[in-house]
């Protein structure tokens, strides 16, 4: 096997709760070693929630330090002397005001990439405004469904502002860090995560920025999630595809409805969403799956999380993987979803205890 394609990658990462952590664990399966600069005693946040840290942080390593004594400064210095990039996701501003702002590392370590994770952005008119992923998803348009409709609806359940963050943030540090091994110069880099919801939504937004809004996107009939007669859930992800519309119509046995253009579905499609409804109630999930696919129609089972790490094919393209930990106890991880030829994606250790590995990155760390 190859070496791992982010070997020798430094970073130092002041970034936590989700978005930074997870941009982190990405790169760190690839790789990378991962410090996080953690507050002696309370470490990140999400510590109080063990699941969600240790699903982000495993792999990691973790040095305590004060950055607002000088003591923990001047390690955190030194610590940065030899790293490749800083990942942090404080409030604008606030890193600088304690002397490790962009301009103060650039000092030190030119090469340094500095990448900032926050709600809006370092400048704007919501710039020192609070929030977390609802509030970014809200402003990003995300949203817009409850905003046309003029009342509330569910909160949505996954965070996407703090995954997109997340993942832009990964994009930002692998990208800015080519640019510095190949210039010798280091980049400031903005992560927003409201900007990263705005970017999701390209393929709505520019249509309506430019008058042509695209209205009812997936308005077909075969699109959506319907009931089987044993109660389970499956999707039909028929999207303006005619070729995919008819075999499904001849494997439901309703072949009058199969020479329906796009149009003529989705003038209809109430109707026919009815249509379809009763027709897949009367049979099992596990009976629709084998005619769906021998017909060769998109189609999958709603899975719920249990479900999910079951399912045979999560389960084929090896996401999981058990580590043993510090009490000798396996634990079970999800390993990020890049496949290298050459190169197994593993899960590089265990999840840190605050500041145990002080002893080893920090040089003058008292015995």
């Amino acid at each position: 096997m190859s070496t791992a394609p982010l070997t020798g990658l430094r970073i130092l990462s002041l970034a936590e709760q989700f978005p930074g952590p997870y941009a982190t664990m990405l790169l760190a399966d690839m790789g990378a070693e991962v410090i996080m600069i953690e507050r002696p005693g309370v470490g990140d946040p999400a510590r109080q929630f063990p699941p969600l840290f240790r699903a982000l942080n495993r792999g990691k390593r973790s040095v305590a330090l004060d950055l607002k004594s000088a003591e923990g400064l001047e390690r955190f210095h030194a610590l940065a002397k030899a790293a490749d990039v800083i990942v942090e996701g404080f409030r604008p501003g606030k890193l600088a005001a304690l002397g490790a702002g962009f301009e103060d590392m650039h000092r030190i370590n030119p090469r340094l990439v500095y990448v900032s994770i926050s709600g809006y952005g370092q400048d704007g008119p919501y710039r020192d405004r609070a929030g977390h992923d609802l509030s970014y998803e809200g402003v990003g348009g995300l949203l817009a469904d409850q905003a046309e409709a003029g009342k509330p609806g569910p909160v949505p359940s996954v965070p996407l502002a703090d995954i997109g963050a997340a993942l832009f943030a990964a994009i930002a540090i692998l990208s800015a860090t080519l640019s510095s091994w190949r210039t010798g110069q280091g980049r400031y880099v903005d992560v927003s995560m409201s900007d990263a919801v705005v970017s999701m939504l390209t393929a709505f937004l520019v249509p309506e920025a430019n008058g042509t809004p695209l209205g009812e996107f997936i308005a077909e009939p075969g699109y959506g999630v319907f009931t089987c007669k044993d109660g389970k859930l499956m999707t039909l992800s028929i999207a303006h595809e005619d070729w995919f519309w008819k075999p499904f119509c001849e494997a439901i046995g309703k072949p009058e409805l199969a020479g329906l253009s796009g149009r003529a579905r989705v003038a209809q499609k109430d109707r026919l969403r009815e249509t379809i409804a009763a027709v897949l109630v009367s049979r099992t999930r596990a009976q629709w799956g084998v005619i769906l696919d021998a017909a060769g129609v998109p189609w999958g089972p709603v899975n719920s999380l249990a479900e999910t790490l079951e399912d045979p094919h999560v389960r084929a393209r090896g996401l999981l993987r058990a580590v043993l930990q510090d009490n000798g106890q396996a634990e079970t991880f999800l390993v990020q979803p890049l496949k290298f030829d050459g190169f197994e994606t593993a899960i590089s250790g265990v999840v840190p205890e605050i500041g145990a590995d002080n002893r080893t990155l920090l040089a003058d760390e008292p015995d």
